[in-house]
């Protein structure tokens, strides 16, 4: 009789990650997780990268979730270390950001006692994940990893977590082995019903302006392809939400009216409002409230997903066409009619030539002899330097408001934006993980990524600029600088007529920059930021950019928005 083999759960954890094609791991050690980090050194297959946070290892694992749509994976010890992924993996999960999050946790036989770092946060992470579970058994270890790809990778795709108890990841062994590759990879969907689809051509070639609604979950490239495929065809006005940008490539932006979110009062909305049909793809309300675009609830909705609507009393589609986003759009493209144009030509027209005219300001060239820069003459200038290519990563703030309408990106997933949960923070960590896809183990051939933040923003994970300049990423991360929270500011002034609780300053981020052995820049007026930012991006590393930058007309963001009436 063969003598069975056994294996430490340790190991069918890594063995598990290899199979799942995992290439990097970033996390905190610590003694409740250390049995994973010492098995992890048996394995250069996969890169282990210490953070300086576990909020932004989870950061960084959800970007290597939305560039790549693999599950990016976190590593965090028990009790605070688990709980300081809170933040980040909630963010993911409301993104539609694929993560697998391995926390550990004391030996099961101290978990009901008032112990040292004893905490239940798989009941903590719950709320906030898709799914949660904890190793009871050291025969479900192989099971409960593979479990955790699978139901991240799913669509609508979220955050896993699992608990990973110190004794059985240490002191037991199992018989049982990880799953091969192929199991990892989670089912697809198939099209729509043929008859809603069906239904839906209909409705397209009757409707007199019908319009797309990009969302986040139409933001893959594959069903980007099939999107290109149906617009070339069958000619439609295309609106994104923040987190689709990138959806509508150059050949096609005669159809693209912009990005909405936040504030009712863009010439998207306008072309909302004149629409007899809107036809929302992979959107999610947490993108953009239907309250605050569909305001009287009477618009003609088709929701088309991968999930079923969440049905309000603004969001109410006449047709619902769930399945793998691409197939549907692909089975659309084939019964469609050809033609040349778009409807409503007139319409149209108007819209675009409003939605340009910001390209026409006096606020895209600097003004002489100005210390500030506006924020237009920045994007303006920054969009003359950057390549299609190049993953831009934008902070929360003003920043990204300003960013989102204004700077135009042509490939999908190369501008990333916090748009469900506004977290501050995420632009340097999701910098950090799109510099290191490119190359996991060769810092020679990866190419520049650009983030920025508000100066606010920056310090919730500034930290990180260690493990950027460690890693050797080749990171520009401008800064605009105010000296305060300013997207609280402007919206507090409207509100109550001052502010409160807005203003910070102190920091000098050109020696902050150096001090992380980083290369720190500072525009010191208007006239000089093209040269400034030149000499950054030509930089090889990660460099800093403190942009001294001019939010008087920051209130134009919220023009007009009560009581708006585009019809």
């Amino acid at each position: 009789m063969s003598e069975i083999t056994t294996t430490k759960p340790a190991k069918i954890v890594v063995q598990s990650l290899i199979n799942a094609g995992v290439k990097m791991v970033f996390g905190i050690p610590g003694a409740k997780i250390d049995a994973l980090f010492n098995e992890l050194l048996d394995h250069p297959e996969i890169r282990l990268i210490v953070c300086r946070h576990e909020q932004n290892a989870a950061f960084i694992a959800a970007a290597i979730g939305r560039l790549t749509g693999v599950p990016g994976v976190c590593v965090a010890t028990s009790g605070p270390g688990g709980t300081n992924l809170v933040t980040a993996l909630a963010t993911a999960n409301t993104e539609g950001d694929p993560v697998v999050a391995l926390v550990g946790s004391v030996p099961r036989s101290m978990s009901a006692a008032r112990t040292h770092q004893s905490m239940h946060l798989m009941e903590v992470i719950a709320p906030i994940a898709k799914k949660t579970q904890a190793i009871d058994h050291q025969d479900q270890v192989a099971d409960i990893i593979l479990d955790a790809f699978r139901t991240a990778g799913t669509f609508p795709q979220g955050v896993s977590a699992i608990a990973l108890p110190l004794d059985i990841m240490s002191a037991y062994s199992t018989r049982f082995q990880a799953f091969p590759n192929k199991a990892f990879k989670p089912p697809v969907y198939g099209s729509a019903p043929p008859d809603l689809i069906a239904n839906l051509v209909v409705l397209i070639e009757s409707a007199k302006l019908p319009v797309l609604l990009l969302g986040m979950r139409a933001s893959d490239p594959a069903t980007v392809s099939s999107i290109h495929i149906l617009l070339k065809k069958h000619p439609i006005p295309v609106l994104e939400t923040f987190q689709a940008a990138g959806c509508i490539s150059r050949d096609l932006e005669h159809l693209y009216f912009g990005r909405l979110g936040l504030f009712r009062n863009q010439p998207g909305d306008r072309l909302l409002a004149k629409s007899d049909l809107v036809i929302t793809v992979g959107y999610d309300p947490t993108e953009y409230d239907p309250a605050s675009w569909n305001v009287n609830g009477s618009m003609n909705i088709v929701h088309l997903d991968v999930k079923s609507s969440d049905y309000t009393y603004y969001y109410q589609p006449e047709l619902e066409l769930v399945g793998r986003i691409g197939s549907t759009l692909d089975s659309l493209t084939a019964q469609l009619k050809a033609k040349t144009k778009t409807a409503s030509h007139d319409i149209c027209s108007a819209i675009s030539t409003e939605f340009h005219a910001w390209k026409k300001t006096t606020y895209v060239t600097p003004t002489a002899n100005s210390v500030l820069v506006h924020p237009l003459h920045l994007i303006s200038t920054l969009q003359s330097l950057v390549l299609d290519t190049t993953v831009v990563c934008c902070d929360v703030g003003t920043v990204y408001i300003y960013m989102s309408r204004y700077f135009f990106s042509y490939l999908p997933r190369h501008f990333l934006v916090s748009n469900g949960q506004q977290t501050l923070g995420v632009a340097l960590p999701w910098a950090i993980a799109a510099s290191l896809i490119q190359s996991p183990s060769d810092p020679t051939k990866r190419e520049k990524v650009i983030s920025m933040s508000g100066d606010g923003g920056f310090m919730f994970t500034s930290q990180e600029l260690s493990t950027a300049v460690q890693q050797e990423c080749d990171i520009t991360h401008f800064i605009w600088n105010d000296g305060t929270f300013n997207m609280v500011a402007f919206q507090e002034e409207a509100k109550y007529g001052r502010t409160a609780g807005i203003e910070l300053g102190g920091v000098d981020f050109v020696k902050f920059a150096e001090a992380f052995g980083a290369k720190g820049f500072r525009v010191e007026k208007a006239e000089d930021l093209e040269r400034v930012m030149k000499e950054a991006l030509a930089y090889r590393g990660v460099s800093i950019v403190d942009i001294p930058i001019d939010y008087s007309h920051v209130s134009e963001l919220m023009g007009n928005i009560i009581g708006k009436d585009f019809n």
